[in-house]
């Protein structure tokens, strides 16, 4: 049976004495189905909001008013490398095997985990970046400047590029510090959505390709964590109210799209919460949902995981309490992208090389069935080339107005090598009477 891997981090000193709590444990790795279970666990890590990122083979945690990301190995559970930074590393995300990191000082660092090469913007924005969020092709860098920078992940890493460029587009209609940021899975250009949250108690709807106000969504309280469900049709947020809010982009009255009534400058007032958590819970720090949708998992101050049913009452139930602020959740898809590689190993950043080896893990079978491995060691002729060749064979004749056209286009290549000859003919018989 699959079984969903959810990743969490604390920060901060235990809430209170209990030895049921493991001691030193940053990180935890929790099995959600078919039942709740701590699965592994990584010493050693105090991980801020934002600030914690998962692939195939490693966790990248970003260590608390610290310039110092740890990198802990999946394949081995244990810590691989602690990894020093020039500036205190206030957010970061994974884009492939890129891990892009958002600085104190209103930087973004780019570090390729396979070569060590690294990437460092000037000052984006005039504060701390707060949260990042990643497409294929794009970079977005939220601030509690208010802003939000837009960035081609291409032009960022491209070799020999200047790094002094700036962003590409930025976003700038909020009027607090953004608090949580988040995109759509569409990478067409007439669909790229984003969500950002900030304490002005509003969330914004964009178009982050064409800089585009779809939205304006605002809350009784300042919104903290959102998530978009993985179609991107609906949108939830906790906030400061200890509520959890859902929102139906595409329901009984669309708030986007051609079927929309209104316009996009007007704001929508979003007062009804799904359910409220206990005062004991503390406020909510992340918001995740799993692989399908169907579950909605926060993380609160007060170390506590909550799950929210969306059929009964909106009612969160205790999963785990961690003894400890709980700061970051992470969902590892069950079925990832297939990559003909992975990191084994991560190559430490270093600005100042010029010369990179790329370290890697080929996965599969270097001699695997390929199309020319199944036609070399098939009996006979491949079955697939003889039915390429039947399909050649009875495929329609071009039309009779092409083949005039052919035929008119041979007859003048005749006539121009007749034409030719003759030229060079009589060329050498003038030669041959001059020369007697």
């Amino acid at each position: 049976m699959l079984s969903e891997q959810l990743f969490s981090s604390i920060c901060g000193p235990p809430l209170a004495a209990n030895t049921a709590v493991s001691k030193d444990v940053g990180i935890y790795t929790h099995s959600v189905n078919p039942s709740w279970a701590v699965k592994a666990t990584f010493k050693k890590s105090s991980a801020p909001p934002h600030s914690l990122a998962v692939s195939d083979t490693h966790v990248f945690a970003a260590q608390d008013q610290k310039a110092h990301v740890h990198v802990y190995s999946r394949l081995r559970g244990t810590q691989e490398a602690l990894v020093p930074f020039q500036e205190r590393i206030r957010c970061l995300t994974l884009a492939g095997d890129v891990l892009v990191l958002g600085t104190a000082e209103g930087r973004l660092m780019l570090w390729e985990t396979c070569t060590g090469r690294q990437v460092t913007t000037p000052p984006c924005h005039v504060q701390a970046v707060s949260c990042l969020a990643v497409t294929p092709y794009h970079v977005l860098s939220a601030s509690e400047d208010s802003n939000i920078n837009v960035w081609s992940l291409a032009r960022l890493l491209e070799l020999g590029a200047d790094p002094g460029h700036g962003p590409d587009l930025a976003l700038s209609n909020h009027r607090g510090a953004i608090t949580d940021l988040v995109v759509g899975p569409s990478t067409n250009a007439e669909t790229n959505l984003c969500v950002s949250a900030s304490k002005d108690k509003t969330c914004i709807l964009w178009n982050y390709r064409s800089g585009q106000v779809l939205r304006t969504l605002l809350f009784p309280a300042a919104p903290l964590c959102i998530s978009l469900d993985p179609c991107a049709r609906a949108l939830f947020v906790s906030a400061e109210d200890g509520g959890l809010y859902l929102v139906e982009l595409f329901g009984d009255k669309p708030l986007l799209g051609s079927r929309s009534a209104e316009l996009a400058s007007i704001v929508v007032q979003v007062d009804a919460p799904l359910g409220v958590a206990d005062d004991d819970a503390g406020p909510a720090s992340c918001l995740v949902l799993n692989c399908d949708g169907t579950a909605v998992f926060t993380s609160h101050a007060k170390g506590k995981i909550l799950r929210w049913s969306l059929t009964d009452g909106g009612h969160p139930s205790e999963m785990a309490n961690l003894n400890a602020p709980v700061t970051n959740l992470v969902f590892v898809p069950f079925m990832p992208d297939h990559k003909p590689c992975r990191t084994a190993t991560v190559v430490k950043p270093n600005q100042t090389q010029r010369q990179y080896t790329f370290t890697t893990q080929l996965k599969g079978h270097l001699n695997g069935t390929g199309k020319f491995g199944e036609m070399l060691n098939s009996t006979g002729i491949h079955s697939q080339a003889l039915e390429n060749a039947m399909l050649s064979i009875s495929a329609p004749t071009s039309g009779a107005e092409d083949d005039s056209k052919l035929l008119k286009e041979n007859e003048e290549l005749r006539a121009i090598i007749e034409e030719q000859r003759a030229l060079q003919k009589a060329t050498m018989q003038y030669q041959e009477g001059n020369t007697a």
